[in-house]
């Protein structure tokens, strides 16, 4: 029978090459898409589905827990890359082995975690990126032209100075190993959008492989997005990462965001939330 360590079971879920898959979700007023987002998750292969909520104002955290998820609360609203870090150490706690990182909005397919794990779990790559790009799908799909144009010339851009060939920095689909997630210091970064162009940035630097896989793209009400203002902002964030990267390599500058001693994850601004069954049975 082929297939080696891909069909050797654990318990109902199949071990990828046995390491442990985790998929992680940053949420931020995901009530409308949770349910749908996880019900295309590729469980037999996904040991736990974390949670993150930040500071929602729906029943975001309530769904979570109804569907049995590992959940997470911030204490306030501390922005996307924040959410990205608690994401990423708590995986990295339960012992994970691989990360995925999965929108709650439905913007990205769930059904290809098994894929982009896959490419980690068997030693091709250390993080894989699900690309809006590869292929036809990004217009066909709903993402607006101006975010288009952006995405393509800021991927361009970075090409160049990063001296690397990638078809987009900018999607939110990313798997990592564990390896890449302990080392980078993540702890240095923006806990803001720009979170995701620096984690690239960093792994570039550092030597990581980067792999790409075609995702469609799905814009629609329900999804996140930024608007046009932010995203000027973020495309402009994405400029001056881009050049801190590029001085450095040149040793014109040197920046803690790029340096491998930098600072590593901290654990002290957020909450797991218990399910309500496990007190069932307290005094």
């Amino acid at each position: 029978m082929g297939g080696g360590d891909f069909d050797r079971k654990y318990g109902e879920r199949t071990l990828l090459n046995g390491r442990k898959v985790f998929v992680v979700m940053p949420a931020y007023n995901a009530a409308r898409t949770i349910r749908q987002t996880c019900a295309e998750l590729p469980r037999e292969i996904v040991d736990e589905v974390l949670v993150v909520d930040d500071h929602s104002s729906d029943a975001t955290v309530q769904l979570a827990r109804e569907l049995h998820l590992t959940t997470f609360v911030h204490h306030e609203n501390l922005g996307y890359g924040r959410n990205q870090k608690t994401c990423y150490r708590e995986s990295l706690r339960r012992g994970a082995d691989i990360v995925v990182m999965l929108h709650a909005d439905y913007q990205y397919s769930p059904r290809l975690v098994t894929a982009m794990a896959s490419m980690i779990a068997f030693g091709e790559y250390d993080l894989v990126l699900g690309s809006r790009i590869l292929g036809t799908g990004a217009l066909r799909g709903g993402m607006p032209l101006y975010k288009y144009i952006a995405n393509r010339f800021l991927t361009f851009f970075q090409n160049i100075l990063f001296n690397h060939k990638i078809s987009e920095y900018h999607t939110g689909y990313r798997a990592f190993s564990r390896e890449v997630l302990t080392k980078l210091p993540l702890e240095e970064n923006s806990d803001g959008f720009i979170f995701d162009g620096e984690v690239l940035a960093q792994a570039i630097y550092l030597g990581y492989r980067l792999g790409e896989i075609s995702c469609p793209a799905r814009y629609f009400p329900e999804a996140s997005s930024l608007n046009f203002l932010r995203s000027a902002k973020y495309g402009l964030q994405v400029v001056w990462v881009t050049l801190k990267f590029c001085l450095q390599k040149m040793g014109l500058g040197r920046f803690r965001m790029l340096n491998p001693q930098g600072r590593k994850l901290a654990e002290d601004y957020y909450t797991e939330v218990s399910d309500p069954a496990s007190h069932e049975d307290r005094p």
